[in-house]
């Protein structure tokens, strides 16, 4: 495993735009850390956003797992880059030619993808803890390492929705292509989403229950934005007569979800292989 994972490290630090996507990434993330320093004076009211409470444990897990995975797209293209790369310089036939199975491509290409959201999760554990006791109001033990639920839903949220990236690359072959496709089809996710809420089951849950099995909302269920948590905000809302009853849980069944589709995925990534005359 720790050989297939090298080759696969190898060709995507060789690969200029790839390295420069997947710093690009790290870089962006640590970008969260200035939030601290941002002020906003409106009249005589200032908004710091660090004494809103954003930085305080165990809400920051939330925070940052939730922001750092809207950056994932960058990993993403990656991702379909390393696929298409394959085809377009003849990488894939090369290393069938050299011994490689078809399996241990794929396998391959899924260590590849676990890295780096295991990378991605540990990198995000260590600028949350520095940022966490550097702001927050409760610095105890308990209290700072409560909330890691989070960490462990924004990994199966990389690792899923890189195995679909993974499997849309070897689908369509071409980068531009499966990004595309991609986006097509968290389109056609919205679309079924607002019909299934506003026009077929409008006054229930059932809309809800159904998209939870659908891949990308599956992936969006793991991690609920966190800024309707946020004191100021539950403050303006009981003021207007807004009660949240938002679940901002992570859930077992929503993780078991996404596992699910990344077998999927992954399977789906060798038949296709397996079928295709290369």
């Amino acid at each position: 495993m720790k050989r297939l994972l090298a080759i696969e490290l190898q060709k995507i630090w060789k690969n200029k735009a790839s390295r420069v996507l997947t710093l690009s990434y790290f870089i962006l993330l640590t970008f969260i850390a200035l939030i601290a320093s941002i002020k906003i004076q409106i009249g005589n009211f200032t908004l710091h956003f660090a004494e809103m409470g954003i930085f305080n444990f165990p809400f920051i897990w939330h925070f940052n797992s939730y922001i750092a995975a809207a950056l994932k797209f960058f990993l993403a293209i990656v991702i379909v880059s390393m696929m298409a790369n394959e085809y377009s310089y003849g990488t894939l036939k090369q290393n069938l030619i050299d011994g490689m199975s078809k399996k241990e491509f794929i396998l391959s290409k899924f260590l590849t993808v676990a890295a780096f959201a295991a990378v991605s999760t540990v990198f995000l554990f260590v600028m949350s803890l520095i940022l966490g006791f550097s702001f927050s109001s409760y610095t105890e033990l308990g209290i700072a390492f409560s909330g890691l639920e989070y960490l462990l839903a924004y990994f199966f949220k990389l690792v899923g929705f890189f195995s679909f990236c993974l499997f849309l690359g070897i689908l369509v072959k071409r980068s531009a292509f499966a990004i595309g496709f991609l986006l097509v089809w968290a389109i056609f996710e919205g679309i079924v989403k607002g019909i299934l809420s506003f026009r077929i089951f409008p006054d229930s849950d059932i809309s809800e229950k159904i998209m939870q099995f659908f891949p990308l909302e599956s992936m969006s269920n793991l991690i609920v934005e966190p800024f309707s948590r946020l004191s100021i905000i539950k403050t303006i809302g009981s003021q207007i007569g807004v009660n949240n009853l938002k679940d901002y849980g992570v859930h077992w069944y929503g993780i078991l979800i996404v596992a699910a589709w990344t077998v999927i995925f992954m399977l789906m990534s060798y038949k296709l292989l397996k079928k295709r005359d290369l």
